[in-house]
């Protein structure tokens, strides 16, 4: 897991490709968009855009993925997300391999971050997350993920 804020970027350290996939997709101005999917390099690099209310922790599982890295930008309201390293998944459902997700209970060692307009949580493939907690109390959030072909990265 990697965690930023967008007006660091240029500074972040992060590969190039993952700078270039953010800058994609803030260039497209999601806070503008409905929530959807948007393709911004085809299958290699899409973004979703999301408007949900936060719930608590219990209510909501963590997931996985194989082929894609997942870059959470909040745009708007307060989230928390839960996450572990790679390999702290338990209890996981079956693999969704189509949609690349798998759902998860429990995250051994769980950490917690909270995020604020303008940060960024990247998840490796591998690592479980649990986005979309509360942070005080449930909240209307805005958020886009950006999905990232894992490949690109040794390309």
């Amino acid at each position: 897991m990697m965690m930023g804020e967008v007006k660091s970027l240029s500074s972040s350290g992060l590969p190039s490709v993952l700078i270039d996939a953010l800058t994609l997709a803030i260039a497209e101005w999601p806070q503008d968009k409905a929530p959807g999917r948007y393709e911004l390099r085809g299958e290699d690099v899409f973004m979703n855009v999301m408007t949900f209310a936060t719930q608590s922790p219990e209510l909501k599982k963590a997931e996985l993925h194989e082929q894609y890295i997942d870059i959470q930008l909040l745009l708007a309201g307060e989230e928390r997300i839960l996450f572990g390293p790679s390999g702290s998944a338990r209890q996981c459902d079956e693999r969704h391999i189509e949609d690349d997700y798998q759902l998860c209970s429990a995250i051994e060692g769980m950490q917690m971050l909270d995020l604020l307009p303008g940060m960024y949580a990247i998840f490796m493939p591998g690592e479980p997350h649990k986005p979309g907690c509360i942070v005080r109390e449930s909240e209307e959030i805005k958020k886009v993920v950006v999905k990232v072909r894992a490949s690109l990265l040794s390309a």
